[in-house]
């Protein structure tokens, strides 16, 4: 029974109950007045007629008159008992005073009730003055209400008993009756309820509610989802933990991370990954310190930052993000190792200018050679020159060669123009040098098409055989022009191949010293497709020769 139809069980009880009682008062206080009256006019009636039989009979009246419940006194003028039928009248005192007595002689007629408490009973006194003066009292004994109650405690307990059970089976019925309507109510569709009037506020403020509630429910559905799209796509990795490092929320790219499953909502971090740095970093951020670290984690490096989440001064968790920076540590290596080989590459022929400039200066150098050192300090001002340009070249392709003009170019003529300029080269090194294919037109840019095609071929013949061979090739695919340089040189070893196009990165240096390289060439070939979205492909076999094919969408 529920705490609501209890209390309706226990009004409806204690009201029956209390009706009860209260009927039960009022009914024998009315009883007991209506009869008290009756038996008053019984007695009265009684002394009238005990009255006209003392006044025919005299004392005669009283011999071998039977009274049982009735008591009979004569009374004198003067208030003295004359018989009385159940005391000795030379012990009784006057009756003068008394009420009944005192309204008989002044008025012909008296009555009076009287209650002893000792007896605990009522008495009953009717008085009636004959002709002759004297006073004809009769009276009768009346049990008072209480011992009226408890001569019938009995029948009054086996009502009380059939009362009782008949308000509990009632109450039951009843506070079921009214709890229905309330348990039934349709809390989804307040306003279709068909119950208590009184109900109908209560109902309209719960579908206002309700109307708000969803409101509500969908706004924050709403604002989850962008949330989960937000993060799931993100190719950082986020962990949020509570404040006893639990995870309370891992995104995927943070599960695949570190290999956990969808059931690891609730582990503890250090049951995902033992890594010491993260638990350091991770300690930092739950006392409210703010922790970033870099830690390895399948073969990569990632920097993890920690950030303590913070509600009314109180640490209540932690956010870990992970940032894969394993392409940032390898450009700040190449940064470096550019930074030191462009200072090697400068200082070599600066060492030679210089040599020669203060062997020049200082007059210790024949007529005869003199031509020969300055034409040394020529060539490695040169070598200084093509360096710097190259350079400047590949910092222009770093940041995306934006002014350069686009145009519709034919890669047939422009690789043309190319060969043409580069045969000298080639001739001097008994290199033969060969153009072939159709013409092929391509959106691009011309200057950066050129050094492809000029690069390529300038490192085919550089580290080609004497009699060697370089064949150009320009073919139109359906949706792609193919460049291909093919060379019968040295050959590139399968280990060297992915890192041709690093900057200053040579096979054979000392052959490429000897060349006069810039290292740089490949490079800019890498940037400049690139930049036009093309595929660089590498085919070599060591002592066989090598093949490089851009393709370049159309």
């Amino acid at each position: 029974m529920t705490s609501m139809t209890k209390r309706i069980f226990h009004s409806i009880c204690l009201v029956a109950l209390t009706v009860f009682l209260a009927s039960l008062v009022l009914i024998m206080g009315v009883l007991y007045e209506y009869f008290s009256n009756v038996e008053q006019a019984q007695l009265k009636m009684q002394t009238i007629l005990a009255a006209q039989g003392v006044t025919n009979e005299g004392i005669e009246y009283f011999h071998d008159l039977n009274v049982k419940n009735y008591r009979i006194s004569w009374i004198d003028a003067e208030g003295n008992v004359i018989f009385d039928s159940a005391s000795d009248t030379a012990e009784m005192e006057n009756h003068l005073e008394r009420e009944e007595v005192r309204e008989a002689l002044s008025s012909g007629y008296g009555e009076s009730r009287r209650y002893s408490a000792t007896l605990m009973e009522r008495f009953f006194y009717t008085a009636q003055r004959l002709d002759d003066g004297t006073i004809l009292r009769l009276s009768i004994s009346q049990n008072s209400i209480l011992t009226l109650l408890l001569g019938m405690a009995q029948p009054i307990c086996i009502v009380f008993a059939i009362a009782l059970v008949l308000s509990v089976v009632l109450a039951v019925q009843i506070s079921k009756k009214i709890v229905k309507p309330l348990n039934g109510i349709d809390l989804d569709h307040p306003l279709s309820n068909e119950g208590y009037d009184e109900l109908s506020p209560f109902l309209r403020r719960i579908d206002s509610q309700q109307k708000q509630l969803w409101g509500q429910k969908a706004e924050l559905l709403q604002k989850e989802n962008e949330l989960n799209t937000i993060i799931g796509s993100m190719n950082e990795g986020m962990i949020l933990l509570n404040q006893k490092g639990k995870i309370i929320s891992i995104n995927p790219a943070a599960a695949k991370l570190l290999d956990a499953g969808t059931d690891c909502i609730g582990s503890d971090m250090l049951s995902l990954c033992r890594n010491l740095k993260l638990q350091e970093i991770l300690a930092k951020a739950l006392h409210g310190e703010q922790g970033e670290n870099i830690i390895r984690l399948h073969e990569e490096s990632y920097q993890i930052n920690a950030d303590p989440i913070i509600s009314e001064n109180v640490v209540k968790g932690a956010a870990l993000f992970f940032f894969n920076v394993t392409e940032k540590e390898k450009a700040e290596q190449i940064r470096r190792e550019f930074t030191a080989n462009v200072s090697h590459e400068l200082k070599t022929p600066l060492h030679s200018i210089s040599g020669y400039a203060e062997l020049l200066k200082n007059d210790m150098v024949r007529d005869d050679d003199k031509i020969p050192f300055a034409g040394k300090i020529y060539d490695e001002a040169g070598r200084m020159i093509r360096l710097v340009e190259d350079i400047i070249s590949l910092s222009h392709l770093d940041e995306g060669a934006d002014d350069m003009q686009r145009e519709n170019i034919d890669l047939y003529t422009l690789a043309d123009k190319a060969v043409q300029s580069l045969e000298p080269y080639a001739n001097a090194v008994c290199v033969t040098l060969e153009l072939s294919g159709v013409p092929s037109v391509l959106n691009g840019i011309p200057q950066l098409l050129y050094s492809v095609v000029y690069n390529l071929c300038d490192n085919a013949i550089k580290y080609n055989h004497e009699n060697g061979k370089v064949i150009v090739n320009i073919q139109n695919e359906n949706n792609a022009v193919a460049l291909s340089v093919q060379d019968t040189g040295i050959g590139i070893a399968p280990g060297h191949q992915e890192r041709i196009f690093e900057r200053f990165y040579r096979v054979d240096k000392s052959h490429s010293k000897a060349v006069g390289g810039t290292g740089l060439g490949l490079s800019i070939v890498k940037h400049a497709a690139k930049i036009h979205n093309a595929k660089v492909e590498v085919k070599s076999l060591v002592g066989k020769g090598t093949t490089v094919i851009v393709t370049f969408p159309k």
